[in-house]
């Protein structure tokens, strides 16, 4: 679980270094063909007989595959790693947190809340579009989180997840084609976006499969919380990203917030929210 969230970073942040040439749209597309190849290669969808009422929610899901990561990676080209991949954990803590009436959960919404203002405070370097795009990020987290649920309710195995991957890969050709045709790749671009799609999706992806064989599923989403301590601390290494004491303390009463919220969820709220 621990080398799945460090390899789910660490793609994020070679992702980051081929931004200057592809930009994040160009370094998304790529990343969601990688991630069309490594689902559809294991889920196996058997997409001719999908009904109208299990393609609903596999396309919606494709779409908020699609705006999930655009929006990520927009947001970490603005505003750096760890602050765009805190935010956006606002997603699964919002699940994990809604519909909650004991004083627990009110307790961790209450500190996550007062955690995220101070990271969002006005100062003249902020950049609210930026903040903005990794809330929308957050926003989609939180939608893949219910619609996964619900795919897996209408489909067997990762069948959904896989078409939905395919759907998102093919949304991202007609884009992708034109952004490579424009912004002609070097080698080292291209290949630390295709680094990105293994690290961040591949990776994690099988890592998970086999971190789930062995452990619950709300323990898996306790461990979940230590990507945003990830995405700081490889910021920091990997891209030169400080930031400053305020905004370590306030990862990490998120991170806490999250990890006491997820530990005591029912079972019926607790979901694995993977971005692929």
């Amino acid at each position: 679980m621990l080398g799945s969230g460090l390899s789910s970073q660490v793609g994020a942040s070679v992702a980051a270094l081929a931004f200057p040439v592809l930009g994040p749209l160009g370094v998304v597309a790529v990343r969601q063909w990688v991630a069309a190849v490594v689902l559809v290669g294991f889920g196996r969808p058997r997409v001719r007989a999908f009904t109208a009422a299990q393609w609903r929610p596999v396309l919606a899901l494709a779409v908020v595959f699609a705006t999930m990561n655009l929006a990520l990676y927009t947001a970490i080209d603005r505003i750096g790693l760890g602050l765009a991949v805190t935010l956006e954990f606002l997603g699964p803590l919002t699940v994990a947190l809604a519909g909650s009436r004991r004083r627990t959960d009110l307790a961790c919404a209450v500190v996550a809340a007062g955690a995220v203002l101070v990271l969002i405070r006005p100062r003249p370097s902020t950049d609210y579009p930026g903040i903005g795009l990794a809330l929308l990020a957050a926003v989609c987290w939180g939608c893949y989180i219910l619609l996964n649920r619900t795919v897996g309710q209408r489909l067997p195995g990762l069948e959904g997840s896989a078409a939905a991957a395919a759907v998102s890969g093919l949304l991202y050709l007609p884009v992708g084609a034109v952004v490579l045709w424009l912004h002609p790749p070097t080698a080292a671009a291209l290949l630390c976006a295709l680094a990105a799609g293994v690290l961040s999706s591949a990776v994690p992806f099988l890592a998970d499969l086999l971190a789930l064989r062995r452990v619950p599923a709300h323990f898996f989403g306790i461990f979940m919380s230590v990507n945003p301590v990830y995405a700081a601390l490889v910021g920091l290494l990997v891209l030169g990203q400080r930031p400053d004491p305020a905004s370590w303390l306030a990862i990490g009463v998120i991170v806490a917030a999250n990890t006491v919220a997820a530990g005591t969820a029912a079972p019926l709220s607790a979901g694995r929210g993977r971005t692929p």
